[in-house]
C-alpha cells in the first residue's frame, strides 16, 4: 500500500455511530477504566495521562472513540517537526474488529499530517498479531525491533508510516507519482 493510500484505508473500517474527539480531561475516569482493563500488568496512572493532555496542543493530540456515551476506545500522537510517535492506542475487547481502531488512528494521522509531520512511528509487542496486521494493512512498515521493551521476552516490533511528500515517499508532494 502506498502512502496516497492511507486515508482511504483508514476511512474504510470506519462506523456510522462511532464518534471520535479530542480527549478532554473529563475523560480521564473512562480512559483510566479501560486503561487498567486493557494493560493490568503495566496501566498508565492519571497523572501520566493528566502530564499528555497538559501538552495539548504543542506537541501532543488525544482522542478518544465514544458509541453513544461510552467510551470504547482512545489513542495519543507525540508530533515533534517532521517526525511522529504514537503514544498509546486502545481498543475495548468488545469494539475489536468493528473499525475503532482504524478511526483512531485515521484521526491522528490526520492531525500529524496537518501539523507537518511526513513520518509516524510506533512500537506494538510483537506477539500482537491482530495490532500488527491493522497497522500493516493501513501502511505501517516494521523497521526494527526492541527487545525486551515490554518486559522479559516481550519484544517490541517498531514500525513506521511514510506520509506523501516525506523521505521515503512514494508519492511526490502535489500528489504526483
Amino acid at each position: 500500500m502506498s502512502a496516497q493510500d492511507v486515508a482511504p484505508a483508514l476511512a474504510a473500517g470506519s462506523c456510522e455511530d462511532l464518534v471520535v474527539d479530542r480527549m478532554r480531561w473529563w475523560d480521564l475516569d473512562d480512559v483510566q477504566e479501560l486503561e487498567r482493563q486493557l494493560f493490568a500488568a503495566d496501566p498508565w496512572t492519571a497523572g501520566q495521562f493528566w502530564s499528555e493532555l497538559a501538552r495539548v496542543p504543542e506537541s501532543r493530540w488525544y482522542v478518544v472513540a465514544r458509541r453513544g456515551s461510552r467510551i470504547v476506545g482512545y489513542a495519543g500522537v507525540f508530533v515533534v517537526g517532521p517526525e511522529a510517535d504514537v503514544q498509546t492506542v486502545a481498543v475495548d475487547l468488545g469494539e475489536r474488529g468493528r473499525g475503532t481502531g482504524r478511526a483512531l488512528l485515521g484521526a491522528l494521522v490526520d492531525r500529524v499530517r496537518a501539523r507537518g509531520a511526513t513520518v509516524v512511528h510506533l512500537e506494538v509487542r510483537a506477539d500482537n498479531a491482530a495490532a500488527i496486521g491493522l497497522y500493516t494493512a493501513l501502511g505501517f512498515a516494521a523497521d526494527g525491533r526492541r527487545r525486551d521493551y515490554y518486559g522479559r521476552g516481550h519484544d517490541a516490533l517498531l514500525m513506521s508510516l511514510r506520509l506523501p511528500g516525506g523521505p521515503g515517499s512514494t508519492v511526490a508532494p502535489g500528489g504526483g507519482a
